[in-house]
């Protein structure tokens, strides 16, 4: 007789009652719910076409066909979980990023990819605009802003705010904000390998002189802690305490930062996704995001989805999408309804 849908799930969850006898123990062993195991043991019992338990209101016990089945399981289950389980020296899962690595959710993100998993994460930080994921050194990257990656695919988790970086000796250290348009009038700092603000980002009639353009975010902070500019980071930088000669004031109306997960579209990690799914869980109780939503485009594009209501995390957790598919120059659109609803223009600007 052909036995077929019968799944690892039913078979651990019959385990399980088999060894507590109880099908509420079985349930928190299984972190399931008593419904839930209940449902699993009458599919298992539809799919073998036997009894395997015998049900009474004061206890479990199996049938001959139940003990039969459960004396070969303990054995076989056990091995059958050594031989998937990943191997001592399989390879890790690399995750990339050029500067400003965020401080909350990737921790929490990759110790559940861990656990779940059961494969090792490590960070590695690339001087590249991409950080290593086009060139292989990487199976995905956290990048902001822009991105202009051929053969890649994005998912924006959420929206930062930015705020300026001046010098502790600059008159703006103490002030409390700086309007975007004021920065207009202001020598900026630029990280032209891998920021994330470019004079292109003001209108052509209103854009910043370029005081000093550097090659990495070590350069870039230097320059502003010399005085030599101001700088543009997400709001997170700031809270990192990043240079004790580097002050940060707010911008309330600069356009947010958008921060994507990059991956190659063809021959992805196969454990990506998994990534992916507990990048968006974690973003969504450590930065209260909300929504779902993309971003396509070559890397000169808006990005869809409206903020948060801390400003910070908006929509963007949703479908992957390429992104080198022609869209429009910034300013050159306008903002999606859900943007004009959140009060922020989302084109994908560039520290």
């Amino acid at each position: 007789m052909a036995i077929t849908g019968i799944e690892l799930h039913h078979l651990r969850c019959f385990v399980a009652l088999a060894e507590e006898r109880h099908f509420t123990r079985a349930a928190d062993r299984l972190a399931l719910s008593q419904p839930t195991v209940s449902r699993t043991i009458r599919r298992l019992e539809e799919l073998l076409g036997y009894r395997v338990l015998e049900r009474t209101t004061r206890q479990v016990t199996l049938t001959a066909a139940g003990e039969r089945l459960y004396d070969e399981l303990r054995v076989l289950l056990p091995r059958l979980t050594a031989a998937l389980r990943p191997a001592p020296d399989a390879p890790l899962f690399r995750i990339g990023f050029a500067w400003g690595f965020p401080a909350t959710w990737p921790q929490a993100a990759i110790e559940r990819f861990e656990a779940e998993t059961g494969v090792g994460a490590r960070v590695f930080r690339r001087d590249a605009a991409l950080a290593g994921v086009d060139s292989g050194e990487v199976d995905i990257a956290i990048l902001r802003g822009r991105v202009t990656a051929p053969g890649m695919t994005a998912v924006t988790l959420l929206h930062e705010r930015r705020i300026a970086a001046v010098s502790v000796r600059s008159e703006l250290a103490a002030r409390d904000e700086i309007s975007w348009r004021e920065l207009a009038g202001r020598r900026l700092v630029l990280n032209q390998v891998s920021g994330t603000t470019d004079p292109s980002d003001w209108p052509a009639d209103e854009r910043p002189e370029v005081a000093v353009r550097c090659g990495n975010f070590d350069e870039w902070l230097e320059a502003v802690a010399g005085n030599r500019g101001i700088g543009v980071v997400p709001e997170s930088i700031g809270r990192q305490r990043v240079h004790p000669f580097v002050s940060f004031v707010a911008i309330p109306d600069a356009p947010l930062l958008p921060l994507r997960l990059v991956y190659p579209r063809n021959d992805e990690h196969p454990l990506t996704r998994r990534f992916l799914a507990h990048a968006r869980a974690t973003v969504r109780q450590c930065e209260g995001g909300r929504g779902s939503g993309s971003e396509s485009g070559n890397g000169h594009g808006s990005a869809s989805g409206g903020a948060g209501g801390d400003g910070r995390a908006g929509g963007g957790v949703g479908v992957p999408e390429p992104v080198d598919a022609p869209v429009a120059e910034p300013g050159a659109g306008r903002a999606t309804d859900a943007d004009a609803e959140a009060g922020a223009h989302l084109a994908g600007p560039r520290p």
